[in-house]
C-alpha cells in the first residue's frame, strides 16, 4: 500500500499495473507462506492492505469452501479490481472486498480467526502501534496475526558494490529513515509484538528466486522490479553510479541485465507471527 499523499508515489493506476505485472514472480513465495500457515479449514480471516487481491485469493483457497476472507484496501480502484479477479477465479463466494483504512477497521472486536497483512501494516509501525492494535482488536482470543514483509533482495548479479550503494539510498532503506531508532526497524517487529502482548512470537523467511531463460510474464515482472525497488535515487548516487545503474536497468540498453543468459536473482519475504492472548 503506497502513500497516496506523496506526490512522488505512482498514481493508483500506475501502481495497479505494477501489482498486476510483478505478481507472477511473487506468487510462488506467497503460496509457500500461505501453505506454511496451515490455516484451519473453514476459518474466517482478514487481509489488510489487500491491494488488488491476489494474496487474498490464495488465502481463500487455503481455508476451503466453508471459509471466508475479507480483503480491505484504502484504494477503491484496487477493491473493484480485486472483485473482478475473484470472479474470474470462481472465488467470489469465499471472498469479500471493501474499501477501508487499517487505522480504523470497520469490524467489531473479536471478529476474525486470523488477520494477514502483506507489505502494509508492518511498514507503518515506527511512529505508532495503533495499526497493529487494530489488527489485534478484530481477532478473536487465540487468533493469529500474520505480518509479511519484503525483507531483502539481490537483483544485480555481478554488481554487488553498485547494489550496496543503491540499498543505502532513501528508497533502499525505506521505510526506515536515517535518524530513526534501531528498534523501529521492521526487522525488530517481534519487539513490537511483545509490546502489544502477543504470544507465541515467531519469524520465518521465505526465498523467491528467478533465473534465465524467462517466460514473458517473468521477464515483464523483473523489468518492473528495478524502478519499483529503487525509485527516485538519482540525486543520491554519483554520476558514475547512476550511469551504471541506468546502463544495467534500462530495457533499451545493450547491457541490460535481463538479457544475460546466466541472469539470477533472489528476494526474501519474512513472516512475523503472533497470537492474541
Amino acid at each position: 500500500m503506497t502513500d497516496r499523499n506523496n506526490p512522488s508515489e505512482p498514481s493508483p493506476e500506475q501502481y495497479l499495473n505494477t501489482l498486476q505485472v510483478t505478481y507472477p514472480v511473487l506468487d510462488p513465495v506467497v503460496r509457500s507462506i500461505v501453505k506454511a500457515l496451515q490455516l484451519p479449514t473453514g476459518s474466517h480471516g482478514l487481509d489488510v492492505g489487500c491491494g488488488i487481491g491476489q494474496p487474498t485469493l490464495a488465502l481463500a483457497e487455503s481455508v476451503g469452501p466453508a471459509g471466508h476472507v475479507i480483503g480491505v484496501d484504502i484504494s477503491t480502484e484496487f477493491v473493484e479490481y480485486a472483485k473482478g479477479l475473484a470472479k474470474v477465479a470462481n472465488l467470489s463466494e469465499r471472498t469479500t472486498f471493501q474499501q477501508g483504512d487499517f487505522n480504523h477497521l470497520s469490524f467489531d472486536d473479536n471478529t476474525f480467526d486470523w488477520v494477514w497483512s502483506k507489505d502494509c501494516v508492518g511498514y507503518n509501525l515506527s511512529e505508532s502501534l495503533h495499526p497493529l492494535k487494530e489488527l489485534i482488536r478484530v481477532v478473536k482470543p487465540g487468533g493469529s496475526i500474520f505480518i509479511i514483509l519484503w525483507s531483502y533482495q539481490m537483483l544485480l548479479p555481478g554488481y554487488p558494490i553498485l547494489e550496496a550503494k543503491l540499498n543505502l539510498t532513501s528508497s533502499g532503506i525505506a521505510p526506515f529513515r536515517r535518524g530513526m531508532k534501531p528498534e523501529s526497524h521492521f526487522f525488530r517487529l517481534l519487539g513490537r509484538f511483545r509490546e502489544v502482548g502477543l504470544k507465541d512470537r515467531t519469524i520465518r523467511t521465505f526465498v523467491g528466486d528467478v533465473h534465465a531463460p524467462f517466460d514473458e510474464a517473468t521477464r515483464n515482472a523483473l523489468i518492473e522490479f528495478f524502478p519499483m525497488r529503487w525509485p527516485d535515487v538519482e540525486s543520491e548516487l554519483s554520476k558514475e553510479d547512476w550511469a551504471e545503474f541506468k546502463r544495467l536497468s534500462d530495457p533499451k540498453s545493450p547491457d541490460y541485465l535481463l538479457n544475460l543468459p546466466d541472469y539470477y536473482a533472489f528476494f526474501t519475504y519474512s513472516l512475523f507471527r503472533g497470537k492474541k492472548v
